[in-house]
């Protein structure tokens, strides 16, 4: 699937580094929730991963909505935005939240 047919759907996660937790790897630590889409296939050949963004506080499986992609241009490895249906984040503010692990790739941000 392109990742692209994700936007402005309804999609559930599973989170496997929740808000407070640490990178395994390089040690960094998760402001948001962050997982994964379940039986998908992402260009890393690992599933396609998510933010989760207005949701404050740890949690293991989330049903939200889509509402950007951001897209690594030098890292084939998108990552789908899931927010609550009651909020909205803008471009901007979409890095923000992200930067923490995202300034480590050159990224564009796809919206409707």
């Amino acid at each position: 699937m392109n990742t692209k047919e994700y936007l402005n759907k309804t999609i559930t996660i599973k989170i496997d580094r929740p808000m407070g937790s640490r990178h395994p790897k390089h040690g960094f630590f998760y402001p948001v929730n962050y997982g994964f889409v379940p039986n998908t296939t992402s260009g890393d050949g690992e599933e396609l991963d998510a933010y989760l963004l207005g949701v404050f506080e740890p949690v293991e499986t989330y049903t939200g909505k889509c509402i950007a992609i951001i897209h690594r241009t030098n890292d084939n490895d998108d990552k789908l935005i899931i927010i609550p249906e009651n909020k909205s984040y803008t471009p901007d503010q979409i890095r923000a939240l992200t930067e923490f692990q995202e300034r480590f790739f050159e990224s564009e941000i796809i919206t409707l």
